[in-house]
């Protein structure tokens, strides 16, 4: 992996020489020959690129002598210069280097996204889900061996410790929609969980645990929903064995494969033109072929196949499932 600190010394030390040849060029035929500002920039400018132009006004022996110094160590400064971009290029490092200065800007403008904490095999998997559905999310990783991975498959990252506050914010924890923390490591899950909740208190934080208590622990620490990957692989072992084409369906319309079915969920905000509506009259099913499979009033209960009845509020989550071209528009539907 690139050291981007190292670097970007190397870019420095070419500027600082370059700028310096060009400063003592100027300074010294503006102090020798008493010329101005311009006149001073110039000949050192056609000096040094060798464009052959002519003197700018005749030359003192001072200034004659001034000029061959400038020329030897002008030509050293830019052939110091050009060996070390050429040395860059050849290692491949500038284009790399190029790639993390805007990574590093994309990471700024970053908003509403998530923090995956981890690259391992599971991490891995949730950031080729997060990359296959569009939504934006940087990674948190200090193993030189992951880190070089994702810089090769043009993942965000940031190299450091998910427990490392500064590294949180480095990631722009304060402006993240969710973190994934995908640690193993039971003490490490919970502290990390405890520092997210403790800099951005309205933090979605979905974590991994391996066993019944760590669980409880990481629930205990704050995180919003907590999964364990044995206990769900065995339950979908189960599930595909008995039911396989109930399985599939649902696998078809979670998963997005199906350019013809898709489950989706969308959030009633404030100002939406279904608050106060009903499901019969809100149109999701007349107007735009949805159907409406499930519905979460705020912070409580889940509603299985809600009646047509059903009063659709602020703050409500809204199961649906359709087509791709159907659910693209639910969002702008339910938003005026």
């Amino acid at each position: 992996m690139v050291d981007i600190t190292s670097m970007g010394k190397r870019f420095r030390e070419i500027i600082f020489v370059l700028t310096s040849v060009l400063l003592v060029g100027t300074v010294g035929y503006w102090v020798i020959e008493g010329w101005d500002f311009l006149d001073s920039l110039y000949m050192t400018l056609i000096t040094l690129t060798t464009i052959g132009f002519g003197e700018v006004h005749q030359l003192s022996v001072k200034g004659k002598i001034f000029t061959i110094l400038l020329v030897v160590f002008g030509v050293a400064g830019a052939a110091y210069s050009i060996r070390i971009l050429g040395q860059m290029m050849l290692e491949g490092q500038l284009s790399k280097y190029l790639g993390r200065r805007m990574m590093e800007k994309q990471l700024k403008k970053l908003n509403n996204h998530y923090i995956v904490c981890g690259y391992g095999r599971v991490g891995e998997t949730v950031c080729q889900e997060l990359k296959r559905n569009h939504v934006p999310f940087v990674v948190i990783e200090r193993s030189t061996e992951l880190l070089e991975q994702m810089e090769n498959s043009g993942i965000t990252f940031i190299s450091g410790s998910c427990d490392d506050d500064e590294v949180l914010k480095a990631a722009g924890i304060t402006r993240a929609k969710g973190l994934i923390n995908t640690i193993a490591n039971e003490a490490d899950a919970v502290y990390v969980t405890l520092s997210a909740k403790q800099l951005n208190p309205d933090l979605f934080i979905m974590a991994r645990a391996d066993s019944p208590g760590a669980r409880i622990k990481l629930l205990r620490a704050g995180a919003t929903k907590v999964i364990s990957p044995q206990i769900y692989a065995g339950i979908r072992m189960a599930q595909t064995s008995i039911r396989p084409n109930v399985v599939d369906f649902m696998s078809l319309a979670a998963d997005g494969a199906h350019d013809g079915l898709k489950i989706e969920e969308v959030a009633i905000k404030k100002g939406s033109r279904l608050v106060g509506a009903t499901l019969k009259n809100s149109g999701i099913r007349s107007k735009l072929g949805i159907t409406v499979i499930g519905a979460k009033k705020r912070g409580l209960e889940m509603y299985y196949n809600p009646p047509p009845d059903f009063l659709i509020e602020e703050g409500d989550t809204l199961i649906l499932i359709g087509n791709s071209s159907q659910l693209e528009k639910i969002e702008e539907y339910t938003s005026t």
